[in-house]
């Protein structure tokens, strides 16, 4: 049996009477907790005077233990039924499209996977620390793509410094002082609150999530501005002021392996300079799903009571 507060209880009980008003709780309990992709999900045992259910959370379901008697399975199911609902319609940014800030997204994703794992404020804390690392990371690397004027000498490490003259550099003009002030807003508490999480004691899961969903945020807007200005690609077309643009890749003879690209109008086939975006890599095609037996083990698993309808409580 896990530890639960009374508040978890009272959500709980009040999810499964809303669901299933017709039935009496008798016994409840959390019993399993599992992290998967970043979101917690509790498992609930609850009996009443007529059968049994499991209640998980995140997003909150219940399910019949006559249809589902086995944890394992249970916990299948809604993890794989979540997967199939997608959380949001944010799709994952094209690494090309992110030069030089390719490494700097590999860090993140890897302090997104680490909160996968994370269980304590020990754990919460090292969260904040990957999320600092990869701010001062992005900061470093848009130091090296482009030349930010001249000014006073700051240090390498002087992230909100940076930010300062990245910004007015890049968002030059009064015309442009919202644009400025929101990104700087988010750069800087992203890199606050990273801080804070690095030191103090009382840090939470939800804390944790908070900074690298905060630090993913800022990182892709500013990330985006930056490479925008390194490729020159203005706000809108120069000759009908179209806001249509798209990226035209394209190759050279004179310089093999490299893929350069130029901003394009859609509206009258306006075309900029092109720049050099990257080094064009070898194809290789990794599988999303692979799957392997052992030798031997051919067998299919069958459940012992099989699923074979749904139940309305």
């Amino acid at each position: 049996m896990l530890g639960a507060t009374d508040e978890e209880r009272e959500e709980v009980a009040g999810y499964f009477k809303w669901q299933a008003p017709d039935l009496t709780i008798t016994f409840l309990q959390k019993v399993y907790s599992e992290a998967v992709l970043g979101h917690v999900h509790d498992v609930w045992d609850i009996h009443t005077d007529k059968d049994r259910w499991w209640v998980i959370t995140n997003p909150t379901n219940l399910y019949s233990q006559e249809q589902f008697p086995n944890l394992d399975l249970v916990v299948t199911f809604h993890v794989g039924l979540c997967l199939r609902i997608p959380r949001s319609d944010k799709q994952d940014p094209d690494p090309r499209r992110l030069l030089p800030f390719g490494d700097v997204f590999k860090q993140l994703g890897q302090a997104g996977e680490a909160l996968t794992q994370a269980k304590g404020p020990a754990d919460y804390q090292g969260i904040g620390v990957r999320c600092r690392e990869t701010l001062l990371s992005f900061i470093a690397a848009a130091q090296d793509a482009a030349d930010w004027g001249e000014g006073e000498q700051l240090q390498r490490g002087n992230l909100k410094g940076w930010v300062d003259r990245i910004l007015g550099t890049a968002l030059i003009g009064a015309a442009q002082k919202e644009r400025r002030h929101l990104l700087r807003a988010l750069l800087v508490e992203a890199w606050d609150f990273s801080n804070w999480l690095t030191h103090t004691k009382s840090a939470s899961w939800h804390d944790a999530e908070m900074s690298v969903t905060t630090t993913e945020h800022a990182l892709g807007l500013a990330a985006s501005l930056v490479a925008r200005h390194i490729k020159g690609v203005p706000d809108g077309c120069p000759e009908c002021g179209s806001p249509d643009l798209n990226p035209e890749e394209g190759r050279s003879s004179e310089t093999l392996g490299v893929v350069w690209e130029r901003p394009l109008c859609r509206e009258c086939g306006w075309v900029g300079s092109a720049v050099p975006v990257y080094d064009e890599p070898p194809e290789e095609t990794e599988a999303i799903i692979r799957r392997a037996a052992i030798d031997g083990e051919d067998e299919c698993a069958i459940m012992e009571r099989p699923f074979r309808s749904l139940q309305t409580p």
